[in-house]
């Protein structure tokens, strides 16, 4: 009888924490806010909603290369609080990225019908859907900047792991997380 709870035992007794590493899916909770060059904290600019963490796959550039190095080596549980300097997070601002689009090449929500300058957009790239920032809005046409919302700015970031684990083979192959929850892109 005593071999058959120790079995039962054995199976409850979580596994070893798992570190993250390359190729580990993570899922994290994270604010995020501007440092200005005194210092100060601006207001959070993003955070991960409620109960709904962001995924990514570890060492694959899904997120910024200063939070990844910074998430390598933890675990569940742990929190962490970094700024970043603009060419750790999203890179210096490009003055040359200002482009003319048709607006017919843009994602844009139900609520963006009438666009403004000032305005974050999606719009198609070869390299799948950037964010970008209108400048100015034509008829057919709009000039964005292409530069990300958030390029030269040094940010703050607290962070907490929420799970970790092994990514499966597709999610290998397809260099990304399919979340629990999130529709899969094929």
């Amino acid at each position: 009888m005593a071999d058959v709870k120790k079995e039962i035992e054995k199976s409850v007794t979580p596994t070893k924490a798992m570190i993250i590493a390359d190729d580990c899916a993570v899922a994290f909770h994270y604010k995020l806010c501007e440092v200005s060059k005194d210092g100060s904290h601006g207001p959070w600019l993003e955070q991960s909603s409620g109960d709904r963490p962001l995924w990514y796959l570890h060492g694959h550039k899904n997120v910024i290369p200063g939070l990844e190095s910074a998430l390598t080596g933890k675990k569940v549980g742990d929190k962490i609080e970094i700024t970043l300097a603009p060419q750790d997070a999203y890179g210096e601002r490009q003055s040359n990225s200002i482009q003319r689009v048709p607006i017919k090449h843009l994602h844009l929500t139900p609520d963006q019908k009438k666009l403004q300058p000032g305005m974050v957009v999606g719009v198609q790239t070869k390299q799948g859907v950037r964010t970008a920032l209108v400048v100015k809005a034509g008829r057919f046409n709009v000039d964005l900047d292409t530069n990300h919302p958030f390029a030269g700015r040094t940010l703050h970031y607290q962070v907490e792991i929420v799970e970790v684990r092994e990514a499966d083979a597709e999610e290998l192959a397809h260099r990304h997380v399919h979340a629990p929850g999130s529709a899969h892109h094929h």
